[in-house]
């Protein structure tokens, strides 16, 4: 049976694919209870974001590949939700284009220094950033059912800026690529030459 359990952390990974490009049309072709339905999907892309990961470690699959391909597409899932809350609710982005267009340069940030150094792309899913999203799913969720957010969308730029600045640090502290660093204190761990100590829930 195992063999048939193995496919569940990929399909629920491709799953947020194929949600992301129905957020996208449900954002331009804007159907009845479209705002509905996408904070719906939104939702589920989350839940499923934690379980492909802690069934892929419970079944020891959590490969490097497994989990590249998770950051890649986390990233194409959260783009698409910016995207289509953009396509609802414009005027909210056009009132604050200075603090995301922070926001944004900073998640930049992260991959350009990732790239330089390791010529691979960012994947330390660390815990902060795990706590990031969530403010990053309920300040959507705010936006898309009502086009304003306010100390939602303050809090979630600190915490974005906050969690991205600790990635860039992590990258300059670790000597060599690394998947699934936890945070800072992790990283300094890894850099002495320690072992990183894997977590089911969290890194497994």
């Amino acid at each position: 049976m195992r063999k048939y359990y193995i496919h569940i952390p990929i399909s629920l990974i491709y799953s947020r694919l194929l949600f992301s490009v129905v957020i996208l049309l449900l954002s331009f072709t804007q159907p009845d209870h479209f705002r509905l339905i996408i904070n719906t999907l939104l939702i589920i892309g989350l839940l499923t974001d934690v379980f492909d990961g802690i069934i892929a470690r419970m079944l020891n699959i959590s490969t490097v590949k497994l989990r590249r391909l998770d950051s890649f597409i986390d990233q194409v899932f959260w783009l698409s939700a910016l995207v289509g809350a953009y396509v609802t609710c414009s005027q909210f982005f056009k009132e604050n284009a200075v603090l995301l267009g922070m926001l944004l340069g900073a998640e930049a940030l992260t991959y350009i220094v990732s790239y330089l150094k390791f010529k691979k792309e960012v994947a330390t899913h660390a815990i902060l950033s795990k706590v990031w999203t969530l403010t990053i799913l309920a300040t959507l969720i705010q936006i898309i059912s009502t086009c304003d957010s306010s100390w939602l969308f303050i809090t979630c730029f600190y915490m974005g800026m906050i969690t991205r600045m600790e990635i860039i640090a992590i990258l300059f502290i670790i000597s060599k690529w690394e998947n699934d660093v936890p945070s800072l204190y992790h990283a300094v761990l890894i850099r002495k030459g320690k072992a990183n100590k894997r977590n089911k829930l969290f890194n497994g």
